[in-house]
């Protein structure tokens, strides 16, 4: 098979969201079932604007993991790196959904996630090597024997092509923030694009200011820092070039989805060879789609509805 447009690696899983919107758990009474985790989700999104994508990650030996592996196919993913891992359930997400913007999750990851069980025996060093983009996550570093997968697949990738690490800072899965900041400094140096929000950036390099965050990936080597600003929007930094992107006002249903769907609008945009200050405004406006949707692997969009979004919102210069 051709080598991969988009090969991500970590977090993999089964989203249970709530049919109920503006209650807690304990109220909703009806869930939908959906492919979940954030490298997951962006390989879902490349393949949308039809890039060759697969996902290095795994599963538990159970009806979840063999529906993980039907909705990849499903969405055109391949999922030729995608294994059982005896013994361990495929996690499940539940999320609250309180909009515009607040959207509590719980993560039934026990006794252990089967994605943080790949061991560095396990990944395909010559895909990793050939892969046009290589994403991996910062959740990926938090515990063995993923941390050491992780590290390897990046040690041989050594920055070729497009090489991101995607901050992706959940405290639940670390013993500190000081723990997560030595891991991912280790990780730095190898990716070519880093990606975060004002927190990740504060735990991968001990500031929230944006600039400052931004020179601070530069420092450990990174040549795209890409600073998801919130509200603000995103600040893109790249050879002396700086771009800010401002969101595009929508009705938000469900804000999770809306950072992966960024990524898979990143790689897309970066393979296409566009222009910096479009491939922001393109990210925001897929960041956009899918917060108005309940979804995330589901909601992702092509990139005629991103297009139509930015035409009717505002984003062209």
């Amino acid at each position: 098979m051709p080598a991969c447009e988009v090969l991500t690696m970590g977090r993999c899983g089964v989203d249970l969201y709530p049919q109920q919107v503006g209650v807690s758990l304990r109220e909703v009474r009806t869930f939908e079932k959906f492919l979940g985790g954030s490298p997951t989700n962006v390989a879902v999104a490349a393949a949308r604007y039809g890039r060759r994508s697969a996902v290095i990650t795994r599963t538990g030996d159970d009806p979840f993991g063999a529906y993980v592996h039907d909705a990849l196919r499903a969405f055109g993913v391949d999922d030729s790196f995608v294994a059982a891992v005896p013994g361990l359930p495929t996690p499940i997400t539940f999320c609250e959904i309180f909009p515009p913007d607040d959207f509590p999750l719980y993560f039934y990851r026990y006794p252990k996630a089967p994605d943080l069980e790949i061991d560095e025996s396990d990944v395909d060093l010559d895909a990793v090597r050939a892969a046009e983009v290589f994403w991996v996550t910062g959740t990926g570093l938090c515990q063995e024997p993923s941390r050491t997968a992780t590290l390897t697949a990046l040690h041989a990738r050594d920055r070729a092509g497009i090489t991101v690490l995607d901050l992706d800072y959940r405290p639940m899965f670390w013993e500190s923030r000081d723990q997560a900041r030595r891991w991912i400094q280790e990780a730095l140096p190898y990716a070519s694009v880093a990606v975060g929000n004002l927190d990740e950036c504060h735990t991968a390099v001990g500031t929230r200011e944006p600039r400052k965050a931004a020179a601070a990936l530069h420092d450990a080597g990174v040549e795209l820092a890409v600073v998801k600003q919130g509200p603000d929007g995103v600040l893109a930094s790249r050879a002396g070039r700086e771009v800010q992107a401002a969101p595009i006002p929508v009705d938000v249903v469900n804000g999770l989805g809306a950072g992966d769907a960024f990524g898979g609008a990143l790689c897309h945009g970066m393979l296409s060879g566009w222009d910096l200050a479009e491939v922001m405004r393109f990210c925001n406006a897929a960041g956009a789609v899918v917060a108005t949707r309940l979804a995330c692997a589901d909601a992702m969009p092509t990139e005629f509805e991103v297009r139509e979004l930015l035409n009717v919102g505002g984003g062209r210069d």
